[in-house]
């Protein structure tokens, strides 16, 4: 246990140096910009590992929750563990986050420590933050896409619908069979299984204001097109006079 508490702070201060070497190089870039730089960078590393842990690694955590920690899933975990403590310290700080986007930090924190402490259910935390870390490249290019003034283009279109499905078909559907095999297996915790029913019921709030972004875009699509429409429509008749 000592040994994986100098790993994570460790780990912790690998994910802030990188920050700040990207603050020094990115002097003209705002500090939410560099942050965000390392957020998607964990994301795509997180997702990496626990893909390669769930599909090729094993075991797989549909048929295995509750099963001893490997070493590949315990550095996975330490990693985002680290990030996951200077991200929630750098959202305090600047108070750039609401209180769900805490709550998921928080969680994903304790519920880390726990399966670490544990020492089991690493693969089914893996899937989790598989789960969780997928979506983030494709929420990071949108707010990218924002702040150069690319947001408004047939790519950032593309960006809001991959993203939308992703966050449906793997947060909401297939994190609810993970859930309900974590629940009807006799192996997992009792405090893991309510830490997984926790995480749940934040998809769901999370996915509250989608279908309500979804809503707000899908009418802005809808009136583009009907003004669209107009404006051809009266460039055919001015050719017609």
């Amino acid at each position: 246990m000592a040994l994986l508490v100098v790993f994570a702070i460790l780990c912790l201060c690998c994910w802030a140096s990188f920050y700040f070497i990207l603050c020094i190089i990115n002097g003209s870039r705002s500090y939410e910009w560099n942050c965000r730089l390392v957020t998607l960078v964990h994301g795509i590393v997180a997702v990496c590992i626990t893909a390669y842990i769930g599909y090729v690694d094993g075991p797989w955590p549909f048929t295995h929750p509750g099963t001893k920690n490997t070493p590949l899933q315990i550095s996975a975990l330490v990693v985002s563990l680290g990030y996951f403590i200077f991200d929630m310290a750098w959202c305090v700080y600047f108070r750039t986050e609401g209180p769900v986007m805490l709550a998921h930090h928080t969680m994903s924190i304790l519920g880390i420590l726990l399966t670490l402490w544990l020492g089991e259910s690493g693969i089914e935390s893996c899937a989790v933050l598989f789960g969780s870390e997928v979506t983030n490249p494709l929420l990071q290019t949108r707010w990218f896409l924002k702040q150069t003034g690319r947001y408004e283009t047939p790519l950032g279109n593309a960006v809001d619908v991959l993203f939308v499905l992703l966050f449906v078909v793997m947060r909401i559907f297939v994190g609810g069979t993970m859930l309900y095999c974590e629940l009807i297996s006799p192996r997992p915790r009792f405090f893991i299984k309510c830490g997984g029913v926790a995480m749940y019921a934040l998809s769901w709030a999370f996915m509250v204001d989608i279908v309500r972004f979804a809503m707000r875009k899908s009418k802005s699509w809808h009136k583009h097109r009907v003004r669209k429409e107009m404006v051809e429509a009266n460039g055919h008749d001015g050719k017609m006079d």
